[in-house]
C-alpha cells in the first residue's frame, strides 16, 4: 500500500506535469489545488527536488516545476524516491536485499518466488508509466517510453 506521502507526491507531480513547461507553481496554490497539507507538501517536494525530479525557483512568481519533461519521469522513480524499494520482502529486493532469517533455501522458497513476481510486475508497470501517460492534454505522439532497464532498480 502506498503511504500518504507517496500518494501526495504523485498527485503533486501530476499537477505540475499539467502546467506549461518551465512555469513554476506556488507551493500554497499546489497544496490547495490537490488538498495536501502545505507543511507536508513542502517536505515531499524537497525530497523530489533532491532527486532532480523537480526544480524550484525563488522569489515572486517562483515555485516548483518538473525537472524534466513529463515523458521522462516515471511513477517508479517517484515511488522509489518517496517509499524506497518496491520489493514487498527484503529477500527479493535488488537495492535493499536482506536475507530472511527463517529461510534455509531461498531457491526453493515459495513465498520468495511469488514475491519476486510481484516485485517484477510492480516495477514493470511503475517504470513504464510516465507522468505524461496520465496527464490530460499530452498528445500520445509526444509520449516516449524509456528503454527497459535491468532489474537493478527494483
Amino acid at each position: 500500500m502506498l503511504s500518504r506521502k507517496c500518494k501526495y507526491g504523485l498527485k503533486a507531480a501530476l499537477r505540475l506535469a499539467a502546467e506549461p513547461a518551465g512555469e513554476p507553481m506556488n507551493v500554497t496554490r499546489l497544496a490547495s489545488s490537490e488538498h495536501i497539507p502545505k507543511k507536508f507538501l513542502d517536505q515531499i517536494l524537497l525530497d523530489l527536488k533532491r532527486r532532480g525530479i523537480l526544480q524550484s525557483r525563488k522569489g515572486v512568481g517562483g515555485g516548483y516545476m518538473l525537472g524534466r519533461p513529463p515523458t521522462a519521469i516515471s511513477f517508479g522513480e517517484i515511488v522509489r524516491t518517496l517509499e524506497g524499494p518496491l520489493a514487498p520482502i527484503g529477500c527479493v529486493s535488488v537495492t535493499a536485499y536482506a536475507r530472511c532469517q527463517e529461510c534455509e533455501d531461498e531457491s526453493r522458497c515459495g513465498v520468495r518466488v511469488v514475491m519476486k513476481r510481484v516485485r517484477d510486475a510492480t516495477a514493470d508497470i511503475l517504470d513504464h508509466t510516465m507522468l505524461a501517460d496520465v496527464v490530460p492534454g499530452v498528445k500520445p505522439a509526444a509520449r516516449r517510453r524509456p528503454a527497459r532497464r535491468a532489474s537493478k532498480l527494483r
